[in-house]
């Protein structure tokens, strides 16, 4: 799923050294691509287990959206590929304590699916009027399994 969403995170050595050599700075892991305002938002999710019922995705056609976790535990990613105006096959991620994910402009994916509490998330995105959302409703919801791949994941979950 390259390219519809980028993985966040500290890894590798840092891109520099700040605050006299203390702290490293792993520079500019995320492309913001929002028309409009930018603002920080806290989202207080409840906890989800897997199995998880699909039944619904969303897409933001004016502004991607970063998902930065305030907690350690994972969270599912769900994310899809556009097929004529609706998602194709979902593909879905567990993403892991230190991980965010920026997903992109335009680009279907599952709500936020914290798999422990509490589901604490820092998010950046589009906070300026006017509509930004666009969702699906399945006719057949998706189960996303048990073993989900960690992110950013070379094979999908199985989802049936």
């Amino acid at each position: 799923m390259a390219g519809l969403a980028e993985l966040i995170e500290a890894s590798g050595e840092p891109d520099k050294l700040i605050n006299q050599g203390l702290c490293g700075r792993f520079h500019d892991r995320a492309t913001l691509n929002i028309d409009g305002d930018v603002g920080i938002s806290v989202f207080d999710s409840q906890s989800f287990s897997l199995p998880f019922r699909m039944e619904m995705m969303e897409r933001h056609p004016h502004g991607s959206q970063a998902f930065l976790p305030m907690q350690q535990g994972a969270y599912l990613v769900v994310l899809a590929e556009d097929d004529n105006g609706a998602p194709g096959v979902p593909q879905a991620f567990i993403a892991t304590a230190g991980q965010g994910v920026n997903i992109g402009r335009n680009v279907w994916h599952g709500v936020l699916c914290p798999l422990s509490d509490p589901g604490l998330f820092m998010v950046v995105d589009r906070v300026t009027d006017g509509p930004n959302l666009e969702e699906h409703w399945f006719d057949t919801p998706y189960i996303i399994q048990e073993n989900p791949k960690e992110m950013p994941g070379e094979q999908p979950a199985k989802a049936s």
